[in-house]
């Protein structure tokens, strides 16, 4: 095993150091010098790419187009929405000034305090606001209806506590805002694109999801319902992986958004909002990877297969290299991402070492005795399962065994998830079981008040009321904490 290796703190130690240890160490990000921001390196880009990549094709099946707008938003925009600007008037970053200047004493550049805007403006926390001015220009009957536009872009929301992908101060997403004449068209699209969410989850990213709508309290603000993926990572703790809003006509309102609908009748616009960020990147890593390193499923790979020599001499490294620049042009010809690594600075050990921890999903390896042979050992690195297979249709069983791992990450996840999913009637069991981690579905009032109560005393937040439940979960029953009656049970863990 390599140093990086020894380095990576084990998950049953501290599972905490454990992450913040493999996201530095595997190459994928680190903090930068501007407090709460991070810097995505290449492997790690490398992953959001594709998962971007993906999740475009994804929006535009769906009828979906992009668009850009403005990162500064005026703070009155901001004021027009009540519930909005309180759910984030205390992560807002404010531009005051316009202009710098050299300090009269030399000691460097001040604010110029004669540049102060008449206006401040906000750094978009999201778009709604700015959108939805926008918008405003762009529609004046049912004809110009539906607009369907998505944004990929940068966000900063203040954060004094954070965690590399997980809660950074600036990140970055995907924020979907579309416009509809109808209040039933509006919320179909927003369960429709909570499902494409969920479809990105589990066949790309491999991790199993459940779908549903959140709390009144845990509703995103300016939302009439809020849909959820949630996630369970390895430690038990819920991750929420995307979510989609239904707006209801609250921003059309706030901006005057109205048009002639068919009846020749004036009606405010019917708005949805749906995003996803980096923080699937910290979904990915905690739901698959191990001691070794990342684990990483082979349709989000920036490499799916790295093939290392392992040769004497130069005479044997041009033999291989010969052999192998076959194989790696079928490979690739199959729409498979391939690395030779016949470089010479490096030992084989280490590179092996190196690539375990960065989870390529499929390591070929040829010595003088395979090539003699005419043979390659294949490990895959969900398992670190090794063995020796013949150069004849090599290309064909690794394109099978890319979806074998991406098969096993989902089904090992998705055991690991249905594992640790437990109904519990009474509040102590409660409060004993969610010590254990996992999700637990309990009976509810259906009060802000007890929930609140249930989080102040646990640490835990009702994920979600699930979409999909058996039918005792639908059945009415008393609150675990007040006794009164509850219309179901809904979804508690505790989150990041």
């Amino acid at each position: 095993m390599a140093v990086e290796l020894k380095e990576l703190t084990k998950r049953s130690e501290n599972y905490s150091q454990w992450y913040n240890d493999l996201v530095v160490k595997a190459d994928l990000a680190e903090q930068s010098p501007v407090r709460g921001c991070m810097v995505i390196k290449p492997y790690g880009y490398a992953i959001w790419e594709k998962m971007q990549r993906q999740l475009d094709d994804m929006f535009k099946e769906t009828g979906h187009v992009n668009a850009y707008f403005p990162l500064l938003i005026p703070k009155s925009y901001l004021s027009r929405e009540a519930e909005h600007v309180e759910g984030f008037a205390k992560e807002c970053a404010v531009v005051t000034h316009y202009r710098l200047k050299n300090a009269e004493d030399g000691s460097g550049v001040i604010v110029d305090p004669a540049a102060r805007l008449e206006e401040e403006l906000i750094i978009r926390p999201t778009s709604e606001t700015i959108i939805w001015s926008t918008y405003k220009n762009w529609i004046n009957s049912y004809r110009d209806l539906p607009i369907l536009c998505n944004q990929w872009a940068n966000v900063m929301r203040w954060e004094m506590r954070t965690r590399l992908f997980l809660r950074t101060a600036e990140f970055l997403w995907q924020e979907g805002h579309t416009a509809h004449a109808t209040r039933e068209e509006a919320e179909a699209e927003a369960q429709k694109m909570l499902h494409v969410y969920g479809d990105f989850a589990e066949k790309y990213m491999a991790v199993p999801v459940i779908k549903g709508v959140k709390s009144a309290n845990e509703r995103f603000a300016g939302a009439l319902d809020t849909y959820t993926i949630e996630g369970l990572m390895q430690d038990g703790k819920a991750l929420q992986c995307g979510t989609s809003h239904f707006l209801g006509q609250n921003f059309a309102k706030a901006f005057n958004v109205q048009f002639v609908d068919k009846n020749n009748k004036l009606d405010y616009v019917w708005a949805t909002s749906w995003g996803v960020s980096t923080r699937l990147m910290g979904a990915l890593i905690m739901t698959h990877s191990d001691d070794n390193g990342l684990v990483l499923p082979p349709h989000l790979a920036p490499i799916q297969v790295v093939i290392v020599p392992i040769y004497k001499n130069d005479e044997m490294l041009k033999k291989i290299d010969a052999k192998v620049e076959g194989i790696v042009n079928k490979l690739k010809a199959m729409g498979i991402s391939v690395k030779y690594d016949n470089a010479d600075n490096k030992r084989p050990g280490f590179k092996f070492a190196d690539y375990e921890l960065k989870g390529v999903p499929v390591r070929l390896v040829m010595g003088g005795r395979d090539l003699e042979n005419n043979t390659m050992e294949v490990m895959r690195r969900d398992t670190l399962e090794k063995e020796t297979r013949s150069c004849d249709g090599i290309e064909e069983y690794v394109q099978q065994l890319l979806e074998d791992i991406q098969n096993n990450i989902y089904q090992k996840a998705l055991n690991y998830r249905n594992e640790h999913i437990v109904k519990v009637d009474s509040y102590d069991e409660f409060k004993e079981q969610i010590e254990k981690g996992g999700f637990i579905l309990a009976h509810w009032d259906g009060t802000p008040e007890t929930e609140d109560q249930i989080k102040e005393e646990t640490k835990a937040t009702i994920r979600c009321l699930p979409f999909e439940a058996d039918e005792e979960s639908l059945t009415p029953g008393k609150c675990m904490v007040t006794g009164k009656p509850s219309a179901r049970r809904v979804l508690f863990a505790r989150a990041y």
